[in-house]
């Protein structure tokens, strides 16, 4: 859907206050994240110097919601995401992130739907790990363009296999985990709807 309304200007007072230029009201980090999730964009400037500041403060609004209980981004994502800052691929890193949640984001209703008629949280595990699937060959795919020797050659082969073989050693303990966070989530679902 295309947006024909420009994004909200947000100012950012040096006392930490946030000014909505569109209501001329005050608002909270809660109030810019009720924003997003009614598809209202927003970009927020330092009032002093005009400098675009959205990042920033998207990620409080992100750190906000952590705090609160809300644990949507796992340890180990958090972790690896770290682990990308200052790496010869942290470039790719948002271009992957960006299209893997757009493409969640096309797949979100097909997706709540199978885990909502799922009978057991075998199938509610088959639906996510199609997802993480196709994100994980994606992520391939683009790695492969941007080596110059691709995924099986060139000097970091030897580390790449190694790498391999540690992380399918790992996976049967990742699989327990997904399955274990699945079960939780699909127990809420039930709760939910009153099953």
């Amino acid at each position: 859907m295309a947006k024909d309304k420009p994004p909200t200007t947000i100012k950012k007072y040096a006392n930490r206050r946030l000014y909505n230029t569109g209501t001329s009201t005050y608002v909270t980090l809660e109030d810019l994240a009720a924003m997003l999730k009614q598809d209202e964009d927003f970009v927020v400037v330092d009032a002093k110097t005009g400098e675009d500041i959205t990042r920033s403060v998207l990620t409080q609004i992100i750190f906000e919601q952590e705090n609160k209980g809300q644990n949507l981004l796992p340890i180990a994502f958090l972790r690896q995401l770290i682990r990308f800052y200052g790496d010869s691929i942290q470039n790719l890193i948002p271009t992957y992130l960006d299209f893997s949640i757009d493409s969640l984001v096309r797949d979100q209703d097909k997706l709540r739907k199978q885990m909502a008629s799922a009978f057991g949280p075998n199938t509610a595990l088959d639906a996510m790990g199609d997802q993480v699937r196709r994100n994980t060959e994606m992520f391939e795919q683009a790695m492969r363009m941007f080596l110059p020797f691709g995924v099986g050659g060139g000097p970091a082969a030897p580390r790449a296999a190694e790498d391999t073989s540690k992380a399918a050693q790992g996976d049967s303990g990742d699989i327990d985990a997904l399955r274990r966070q699945l079960d939780e989530m699909q127990k809420r679902l039930d709760k939910l709807s009153g099953k």
